[in-house]
């Protein structure tokens, strides 16, 4: 029985298929088709196909678990994990307050949150980057009456297309330069994706910033059915201005600008523990004041951190609320019978006892004119809890409360922006000039946002996507056995076949095409798992360098501009954009004739034949 080699491409179309490529291309069938359908998890799909082909004797036993440590696996769990830590730091948040303005035009809007949003992509997971500059976008949409429908596309493929330029952008660069560095002996390092991603990046981010937002359809996206997503709860709380803090000498009309950028309102100012009433907006401020704010918690949370006010009543109450590890926020409702109702927090030592800080309470838009600890409490009301992660629900119970479903509310901890910022951009360099390996270097910043305090332990894997690892670790070892058996370069044969003839270039778009179909339909991932070892088979077989063709795939995989199921990203906008199914090619099928059109010449010039 034959066994075509990957460095061996069959030349002779008379050879029969084997047994083993038949039991592998009827899973890889199989599981594509399962893939499409959505009705079960794409990673218990993925892990039964390697159990079956385990069974079915097509991958070997020793191999079966071999996805799960490989390097590609493991930097697609921590890039998750690293991004988190940015975004909990603040670093991030540092670069989107500043350019982001809802008084903007939606082109402009679009341009300057799709450039933001690649940049971030490039040194992020690119779903990671969307789920943080997509409440962004539709809090700036909000503001500026507009439907977030109209620029969350945008946003996502700008996200889609920054991720092509760095080797941690996107999970089909990682792969792509671990399969280089097992078949060639050396991988690709951290910017060698960079000519031809820029190119791709820069020519695609035009298009949608220009053109392709005209090409939503918008019959179906209004504000109404999208307002769930805007309808959350306000609270009153309380900030209090530390020692040498900038706002110190100004009155508070002078922070409009800070208020409307973060989405809040300054209702009152408590100076001495007494609450001043009047027209506070001439009054100048003074340390120790605490301004009375009402915002939703993640505006209170942007809007402390712009102006680095604390928690409590003094900058040393505020340390030890937000430096404690697994620190977070819990909304929780006030039933008639709960324990707090017709008390206060400071009645019931909520802080001293329990170390749980009354952050906000939402009272149906009403005022509150008291201190906030010293508010009596009202059944209905929503109190904004902060304080140690694993408590929260136990004072929950305390309380007699009732938590509301967790939409991830975090505190951001400014004070450790800048060296979570340092961490990871020392580790990135050592990595990008080969001084650390890379799964090493993002493992240390993993490891040093453990022992700063900016990652808490117990939080780290709750950030890591596990279905995404489950899939990796199973498609792994079925494209390996794939690649042994001879499947891909069968497949390898039959496209040499059809480009017959035809010039390099030819044969690249050729490829780039059958790769962007399927990367449409199916996870970019696994289309990168199968299309690399068939661009080094016909690489092989022209005998040209591999390097084109592998580039050729690392791009055609990441572009999924199609269908709402090509990407995750894609997926995430779906619901917060009110967009159906067809929505997506009108902007998507261009966009890739763009890409095409861009990346083969690009391939060509920077990464020669």
């Amino acid at each position: 029985m034959s066994i075509i080699s990957v460095n061996e491409p069959n030349q002779d179309a008379g050879v029969l298929v084997t047994t083993e490529q038949i039991i592998l291309f009827s899973i890889f069938a199989i599981v594509f088709l399962l893939f499409l359908w959505g009705r079960w998890r794409y990673d218990l799909v993925a892990f039964s196909a390697l159990l079956v082909g385990v069974v079915s004797g097509v991958v070997p036993t020793k191999d079966a678990f071999s996805g799960f440590g490989h390097p590609a696996t493991v930097v697609v769990a921590l890039v998750l994990v690293v991004s988190a830590g940015l975004v909990k730091s603040g670093a991030v948040h540092l670069i989107t307050r500043t350019l982001v303005d809802s008084t903007r035009g939606l082109a402009a809007h679009i341009a300057i949150m799709g450039g933001i949003g690649a940049v971030l992509s490039a040194f992020m997971n690119n779903v990671a980057a969307l789920a943080l500059l997509m409440p962004v976008d539709m809090q700036t949409a909000r503001k500026a009456g507009r439907s977030p429908g109209l620029t969350l596309m945008p946003l996502s493929f700008a996200t889609i297309l920054g991720g092509m330029v760095t080797l941690i952008g996107t999970p089909p660069n990682i792969i792509i330069a671990t399969f280089r560095e097992q078949e060639l002996g050396s991988p690709f390092l951290m910017f060698d994706f960079a000519p031809v991603g820029l190119v791709c990046a820069l020519a695609g981010l035009f298009f949608v910033a220009v053109i392709g937002w005209r090409m939503i359809p918008t019959g179906n996206l209004t504000n109404k059915e999208n307002s769930s997503y805007f309808e959350l709860a306000d609270y009153v709380a309380e900030m209090t201005v530390p020692e040498n803090s900038t706002i110190i000498g100004q009155r508070i009309r002078d922070l409009d600008d800070e208020t409307e950028k973060a989405d809040v309102l300054i209702i009152g100012l408590i100076r001495g523990g007494r609450r001043l009433f009047g027209n506070i907006h001439d009054r100048v401020i003074k340390q120790g004041d605490a301004l009375v704010i009402e915002a939703s918690p993640d505006a209170l949370d942007e809007f402390r951190t712009a102006l680095k006010l604390v928690l409590g009543d003094s900058e040393a109450d505020d340390k030890n609320l937000i430096a404690g590890a697994g620190q977070g926020l819990m909304e929780v409702v006030v039933r008639s019978d709960s324990r707090i109702a017709g008390k206060t927090a400071l009645s019931l030592g909520l802080l001293w006892r329990h170390g749980v800080n009354l952050l906000g309470i939402s009272r149906g838009g009403k005022r509150i004119n008291k201190r906030i600890r010293r508010t009596t409490i009202k059944a209905g009301d929503i109190l904004l809890l902060h304080g140690p992660s694993e408590e929260l629900h136990e004072v929950a119970q305390w309380l007699g409360g009732l938590p509301l479903a967790e939409r991830g509310l975090s505190i951001t901890l400014n004070n450790k922006t800048w060296i979570a910022a340092g961490i990871f951009i020392g580790a990135i360099s050592a990595s990008s000039f080969g001084l650390v390996y890379l799964p090493i270097a993002l493992g240390l910043v993993v490891a040093l946002y453990v022992l700063t305090g900016i990652m808490p332990v117990r939080e780290v894997y709750d950030h890591i996507e596990w279905p995404v690892v489950v899939l990796l670790g199973s498609m792994i070892p079925l494209g390996a056995a794939l690649d042994n058996a001879g499947g891909t370069a069968l497949i390898a044969g039959m496209i040499v076949d059809i480009t017959k003839g035809m010039p390099a270039w030819a044969v690249l778009a050729v490829l780039m095409g059958v790769t962007m179909t399927l990367s449409d339909v199916l996870n970019n991932t696994a289309t990168t798992i199968v299309a690399a070892p068939i661009a080094l088979s016909i690489a092989t077989s022209l005998g040209v360098s591999p390097d084109p063709f592998l580039m050729a795939v690392a791009v055609a995989a990441s572009c999924a501009f199609l269908t709402p199921i090509g990407h995750k990203n894609n997926t995430l906008i779906l619901g917060p954009g009110g967009y159906t199914f067809g929505d997506y090619w009108r902007m998507g099928l261009p966009l890739e004739i763009i890409i095409l059109a861009v990346s083969i010449p690009a391939i060509l010039v920077f990464w020669p034949l």
